[in-house]
């Protein structure tokens, strides 16, 4: 009866947060369109403004593990209340925003509150679903995610062509719409006694942004900080009574190598979203919109297998699910390499398989971390999991804007004539080559953990 009272909770809220995750996803983005005419009105360099989408990433970033640790220690209901109380403060300052430095601690501020959302969504499907139906949630909260990122830039361009580009601040406040539902659909779960870790937290945080602040400006005094602090951080899990990060996650060998899979093949999917624009850039020479439409069928194809993929892992298996993923990454990579200055329709097609894969490898590897932890450890769990995918993002982003910068003389894969294409070609050559290394990993090591966890369950 519990189980039937649990499953039916889980039903309302899933689809509430696939909601919620639409305008999430949307708020995230939309701001990077319109960052010119931020620099135009407020007589500023686009390395100036830039801080309105890397300051955004850097607190979204570190808010996640915050709340998921939070989540463990208090009602989620609360949590998400905070965090939507903070969005909507956020918001309002940044519509009511005269100058630079109000837009930025307004775009702070929402980030401070938004970073609650993902921090719930990998949450709410492990707390309300068990094992063998997790799959299902998972791809509902995918394909949020996934139309979130296909609508983003549209409704961004419709905003900014009518009104002013500061009613993109506007658009968080419509999830405020699903706060009375959340308060509602979540039980009163009871909650760990206990206090927080603020001084860990606070020095894995300060860790976590030192390496972001290192990444986006090449700063080597970030870099030494940075590792000064992770060396405090592991220093104080090993000795407080109540570490922050419990000291049994850290060793659990299926969790730790599942989070190091996750950041992996996160940064290696990256380099759809990141280098694809810039190959239409420079090589094919289309405007900013059009590259967005040009990637648009794959957001949209990628939303309407979302629940298909979660059901695959519930009755194929996780093992399953992620070798299909990692089939479609590797045929994308392969076709991106070989006809990167085809036709931008080719390209569009090209990376329907591989935006679809890597929404699949998500859902895999989520839905196999969140099986590998104790009750008690989800949500510091799932949060540093959110965590480690925004971080792969900023180091991926990084790493692939250098390379693009610097170009390339030679051509890796003989069916590229085009030079300008070269140094895609050969980055995508080289990340298809990085997956099938995951894919090892993935066969040797951690698939047997999820093996053993199934035959441990029967």
């Amino acid at each position: 009866m519990e189980r039937r009272a649990k499953k039916q909770q889980g039903e309302k809220i899933i689809y509430i947060l696939a909601f919620t995750l639409v305008i999430s996803v949307m708020s995230a983005t939309m701001f990077n369109i319109v960052l010119p005419d931020i620099a135009e009105q407020f007589q500023l360099s686009i390395a100036q403004v830039s801080w309105v989408t890397s300051g955004y990433l850097l607190v979204y970033a570190i808010g996640t593990v915050i709340y998921g640790k939070l989540a463990d220690t208090y009602r989620l209901k609360n949590v998400l209340t905070f965090g939507w109380v903070l969005l909507a403060l956020g918001s309002m300052f940044g519509l009511i925003a005269q100058t630079y430095w109000m837009v930025l601690l307004g775009r702070i501020i929402q980030a401070a509150g938004a970073a609650v959302i993902p921090a719930v969504a990998s949450i709410i499907p492990v707390r309300y679903y068990p094992e063998e139906q997790r799959g299902r949630a998972l791809g509902i909260a995918m394909t949020g995610m996934s139309i979130g990122s296909a609508l983003g830039p549209v409704v961004a361009a419709l905003v900014v062509s009518s009104l002013h580009w500061r009613w993109l601040f506007f658009m968080p406040i419509l999830t405020l719409i699903a706060l009375p539902y959340y308060r509602k659909f979540l039980k009163d779960e009871s909650v760990k006694a206990g206090r927080i870790d603020w001084i860990g937290g606070g020095l894995l945080v300060g860790a976590a942004a030192l390496l972001l602040l290192a990444i986006t400006y090449e700063a080597w005094l970030a870099v030494i900080g940075c590792l000064a602090l992770f060396v405090l951080f592991v220093l104080r899990i090993r000795e407080a009574a109540e570490p922050f990060v419990p000291l049994g996650l850290i060793r659990n060998k299926g969790y730790s190598l599942g989070l190091t899979l996750a950041f992996l093949a996160t940064g290696i999917g990256y380099s759809l979203f990141f280098l694809t624009p810039q190959l239409l850039s420079q090589v094919h020479h289309l405007d900013s919109g059009t590259a967005g439409f040009v990637m648009m069928p794959a957001a949209v194809i990628a939303a309407i297998l979302g629940r298909r993929g979660g059901k695959l892992a519930d009755v194929k298996g996780i093992p399953f699910l992620f070798f299909s993923a990692s089939a479609m990454l590797l045929l994308c990579f392969g076709f991106m390499s070989s006809f990167a200055e085809q036709s931008p329709a080719i390209i569009a097609g090209f990376l329907i398989f591989g935006v679809v894969g890597q929404s699949f490898l998500y859902m895999a590897l989520s839905n196999q971390i969140s099986r590998t932890m104790a009750k008690e450890q989800i949500g510091i769990g799932m949060g540093l999991l959110a965590m480690s995918n925004f971080m792969a993002g900023a180091v991926s982003a990084s790493l692939y804007g250098k390379i693009v910068d610097h170009g390339s003389s030679m051509r890796w894969n003989p069916m590229i004539t085009e030079p300008n294409a070269f140094v895609y070609s050969n980055l995508y050559l080289v990340l298809g080559i990085m997956h099938v290394c995951i894919l090892g990993l993935y066969r040797f090591k951690l698939g047997r953990l999820v093996r053993d966890h199934i035959a441990v369950k029967g």
